[in-house]
């Protein structure tokens, strides 16, 4: 079964509302809103392979979306489950949620669900956009795409694997990650996981008006140098590690790797 880009838009966006829905009232009984990241990857994974199957496109280029689209989102959506949710306790940006609105928390925190679920909607524009594409495949685009996000898994999972392993040895109690890809950038997972919205953009460049998949990379891009990225992760870090973490800040670069710097100060 095919369907339209609008009708696979209205079939998303649905069911991430819904999805949201059952798990915001699943976190009135947890107390962890972390769940809500768990099903914003996961909803956007399944939104690759729903584009994938019901795409009008190439069948070559539906595969490719499905598979990069897919592997992406439900392996985020599984790391943040089983080595975050879990694990606990809920995400530092959560508490202080709950920390600065008090009482009025639940309202607003339905709408926040509810937001990701939208954002879920506007995300998915280059795997809709990619199913929809006619072109023969494989054309460069979808091989410089495919090769891009091939470095962007490779990366972020590298990186996930780092941060643990170094969160769970005793001895790194209270100090700061600086090893691996850590010690060439301070939030290398975020750099790697925009470098695959990038190649999800380029794959769906043939398609007719493609070049609006950029937005997707571009708004991933706003969301993690300015709002709920770095900006927070780095304000918890600083009140847990103090000038240690600051050190770190002067000698790393924030995103994009590149060699550390003597500190100097």
């Amino acid at each position: 079964m095919t369907l339209t880009i609008t009708q696979q838009l209205i079939a998303i966006g649905a069911g991430s509302a819904l999805i949201m829905l059952a798990l915001w009232a699943l976190q009135l009984r947890t107390k962890d809103a972390g769940v809500v990241d768990v099903a914003w990857a996961g909803c956007l994974g399944l939104s690759a392979i729903l584009a994938s199957i019901t795409g009008e496109g190439e069948l070559a280029r539906r595969i490719l979306i499905g598979v990069i689209g897919g592997i992406w989102g439900l392996r985020l959506a599984s790391h943040l489950l089983f080595d975050r949710v879990l694990k606990g306790p809920e995400d530092g940006r959560y508490q202080m949620m709950r920390e600065q609105f008090g009482p009025r928390i639940n309202p607003i925190m339905l709408a926040f669900f509810e937001a990701q679920a939208l954002l879920v909607v506007i995300l998915c524009a280059p795997f809709l956009l990619a199913a929809s594409a006619a072109d023969p495949a494989p054309t460069l685009s979808d091989i410089l795409g495919a090769a891009l996000w091939l470095v962007g898994i490779t990366g972020e999972t590298t990186a996930d694997r780092q941060l643990v392993r170094f969160k769970r040895d005793p001895a790194n109690s209270g100090k700061v990650c600086d090893v691996g890809l850590w010690r060439y950038s301070r939030h290398p997972n975020y750099f790697f996981e925009w470098l695959m919205w990038c190649a999800f953009a380029i794959v769906a460049l043939p398609a007719d008006y493609g070049w609006l998949g950029l937005s997707a990379p571009a708004l991933i891009l706003l969301f993690v140098l300015k709002l709920t990225g770095i900006p927070p992760t780095e304000a918890r870090a600083i009140r847990s590690r103090g000038e240690a973490y600051r050190r770190y800040q002067w000698t790393t670069s924030a995103f994009f790797p590149w060699f550390p710097r003597e500190d100097t100060r």
